[in-house]
């Protein structure tokens, strides 16, 4: 798609006029496809007018409206946070004198309907905002590069304009700061309208003996579409902050932490082996920090088994900095800590019991499967999730890099075997995107990974905007992806025989169209409630809730009104929604019998496509429904693709080209054997026979094969008696040549 359709499908309306005119940087650059010619000389006149337009009017209209917007949406969040401040003083103050008149449930609750309008509103800008930013940006590169691949012999644009870029701020501005106010805001408001933080409805681990379970979604997101998934989970979830501060603290720039995982695996990767082909009992292991190493955090190290149902088994405990060599190596077995426990909780403490338990297990582990550091993976983690309320956590992982930490290569080892870790990357406190580290041993992710955790039981309210959001355009699925195994699989890729599948992925663009991304999530649910009342009419049961399309879904098109299940363009599916609405059954005559009865009598009767398609004869089509004469793909005008027809005239001209040959061929040799040879001649009779024949053969194909073209035929192309045919019949001529010619010799000699 060109940049300046892409540029006015990416307008914001209330914004129109204050996007870079790309039509007018055209029109400088001759580029717009006027009358006037490009190959005119290109003056230092026309160099300066499009220098004044890109640089002193475009760039510096689009920066000032930037700046504009941005400090208004900064003075409206500051409004918001100061009517938030009265709300709760007012409530403090209630609290201290009960005396007071306490407000109207109805106006506080206008007063916060209204306000969370407002923070709707400048979510919405700040996305648009950034949106706003990003495709301007693009404006001005594309137009530079124009000009400097079109006009650019004597002057480059791209250089000047680059360093001015980089000194405005509209295309680096970072609005997470504004966006964790928003999101404390939302929190208040949210809780303020239901009366009180919500309790969770969650099962007490006493009472069970078991930690709840969530189910996991991964997805992928595109940087263009970062700030609008951020934006979206904000309404909904505040984010959550790692470091207990103040929230006026967080809000003035906490800095979502850096995490760093160190994965353990053997040298013939045989944990990364286990992961790739989903080997029951798989088992991953590594070493877990937040922040730089020299801030001396605290360090978890953590092993994970996942059995073949999907369950999962983690083990886990802190280990201090300076004791995890001698952990690795066995001769540290955590003593300092299993003292503190035993003198604090006893010998027979649970506590203690576990933690020698899972020291045991582990140091067995690395020393059973021969285990060292091979891969780090660095990554900026933002939390969303209700303090207090677990049933859906929100990870979003940013600026993903995984760097080689093995020690294989004993030449240019990339970390020191006597070490446990990166003593280059951790002593410098090197960040993303970690520039000095050599090509081959870094790997940067382009897109941002989503997580999405809901605990079993979460309301269905939860699940709906959560789904909305894993269904969205904005997010890619990524249900199997791991960071050990995809690190592994790109840095690792002469040491290990298996990839995992999402690699391809990689070379794709993982945007989608809205539009497009709607159209499938609204076909695919209304596949699913047919799927569910087809099951619940075999078990007998009274089928699901019927699907409703959204308001101007395309898969209403594809929804039964009657029944509310999915009607296809075959119409053998139409006879089977008719067997699953009782009330058609009765008004036609028949009973219940044949669509429940009888299948719950004999559950093995089968419904599936195929088997519909094997019983298509006996279906009796309601009144009015006829079977169609023609297949849906029939209707409409030919469309063939050129290659098809030239094919097949390809073909045609080959077979005239065999045939003008053997003609020639027939002709020299009557022409040359005489009115005596009565024996060459004959021959040369039926090589033009063949030649014939060959012709009209390859007429008669071409002819046939353009019929079936036309009428979309399914028949097979091919056709082999033809060339055989041909092909005997050369055989047959020549053998008979030759044998008489033999003869004729044997015959003279002889006299």
């Amino acid at each position: 798609m060109r940049f300046g359709k892409t540029l006015r499908a990416s307008i914001y309306d209330p914004w129109k006029s204050n996007y870079i005119d790309y039509s007018k940087l055209k029109q400088l650059l001759r580029e717009d496809g006027s009358g006037e010619s490009k190959d005119q000389d290109w003056t230092d006149g026309d160099e300066a007018a499009f220098v004044e337009e890109l640089v002193n009017v475009q760039l510096e209209k689009v920066n000032a409206f930037h700046d504009e917007t941005h400090r208004s949406l900064r003075d409206r969040t500051s409004e918001c946070e100061s009517e938030i401040q009265k709300i709760a003083a007012s409530e403090k103050k209630e609290t201290d004198n009960t005396s007071q008149p306490a407000p109207t449930a109805n106006g506080e609750h206008r007063t916060l309907s209204e306000l969370l309008e407002k923070l709707d509103s400048i979510t919405k800008e700040i996305s648009e905002l950034e949106k706003y930013s990003r495709i301007n940006y693009t404006g001005f590169l594309k137009a530079a590069k124009k000009h400097d691949r079109r006009r650019g012999s004597q002057y480059r644009v791209r250089p000047f304009l680059q360093v001015r870029l980089a000194a405005l701020p509209f295309n680096s501005e970072d609005y997470s700061p504004m966006l964790y106010q928003l999101s404390a805001m939302y929190s208040f408001v949210r809780q303020r309208m239901q009366g009180e933080v919500e309790k969770p409805s969650v099962e007490p681990e006493s009472h069970s003996g078991k930690a709840a379970k969530y189910k996991s979604h991964k997805f992928w997101v595109h940087p263009e579409n970062l700030l609008e998934v951020k934006t979206y989970i904000l309404r909904r979830l505040p984010v959550l902050v790692y470091n207990p501060q103040t929230s006026k603290d967080a809000e003035g720039g906490q800095q979502d932490p850096r995490i760093t995982s160190l994965y353990f695996d053997s040298p013939d990767f045989t944990l990364y082996s286990d992961k790739v082909g989903k080997t029951s009992g798989a088992s991953s292991l590594r070493l877990r920090w937040f922040g730089h190493l020299n801030d001396n955090p605290d360090i978890l190290i953590e092993k994970k088994t996942t059995e073949e149902n999907g369950d999962s088994d983690e083990v886990r405990f802190p280990i201090k900095m300076k004791y995890i060599q001698p952990f690795i190596s066995g001769e540290y077995k955590m003593e300092k800590s299993l003292n503190k426990l035993q003198t604090r909780q006893g010998e027979e403490s649970d506590a203690f019991a576990q933690l020698q338990s899972s020291v045991d297990e582990i140091q067995t582990f690395i020393k059973k499967s021969q285990l060292q550091p091979m891969l780090r993976a660095n990554y900026t983690r933002t939390a969303f999730q209700i303090p207090g309320d677990d049933r859906v956590r929100i990870s979003l992982d940013t600026d993903v890099a995984f760097l080689r930490e093995d020690s294989l290569d004993h030449e240019r080892p990339c970390r020191d075997p006597s070490d446990w870790h990166r003593s280059d990357i951790d002593a410098s406190g090197m960040e993303f995107p970690f520039a000095g580290i050599r090509r081959g041993e870094i790997s940067r992710f382009p897109y941002a990974l989503l997580e999405i955790k809901i605990r079993d039981g979460a309301k269905k309210k939860t699940n709906e905007w959560v789904g909305d959001l894993m269904s969205s355009h904005l997010v890619k699925d990524a249900t199997r992806f791991s960071k050990f195994v995809h690190g592994v699989a790109q840095l690792f890729e002469d040491h290990v025989n298996s990839f995992p599948f999402w690699l391809s992925d990689l070379e794709t663009d993982i945007r989608k169209d809205p539009e497009t991304a709607f159209q499938e999530e609204q076909e695919k649910k209304a596949k699913h409630a047919e799927e569910e009342q087809v099951v619940g009419s075999y078990l007998g049961s009274p089928s699901g809730q019927a699907f409703t399309a959204a308001v101007g879904s395309p898969a209403a098109k594809y929804i039964d009104p009657k029944s509310g299940s999915t009607a296809g363009g075959k119409r053998d599916q139409v006879s089977e929604e008719a067997d699953t609405d009782e009330d058609e059954e009765v008004a036609n005559g028949k009973s219940a019998w044949h669509s429940r009865g009888f299948q719950s009598f004999i559950p093995s009767f089968s419904g599936s496509k195929y088997s519909r398609s094997r019983r298509r004869e006996s279906v009796r089509l309601p009144p009015g429904v006829q079977e169609p004469g023609r297949l849906i793909k029939d209707v409409g005008p030919v469309r063939v693709e050129p290659k098809v027809w030239l094919a097949n005239e390809r073909t045609f001209v080959k077979w005239q080209h065999i045939s003008v040959l053997l003609a020639t061929l027939s002709l020299s040799l009557y022409n040359a054997a005489g009115e005596s040879n009565g024996v060459a001649r004959s021959l040369a009779i039926a090589y033009t026979v063949i030649a014939a024949a060959a012709g009209g053969w390859g007429w008669w194909v071409y002819t046939a094969r353009s019929r079936m073209i036309e009428e979309r035929s399914g028949k097979d192309f091919d056709n082999i008696y033809g060339p055989i045919v041909v092909c005997l019949a050369l055989i047959i001529a020549l053998c008979l040549n030759l044998g008489l010619q033999v003869s004729d010799c044997v015959s003279l000699f002889l006299t």
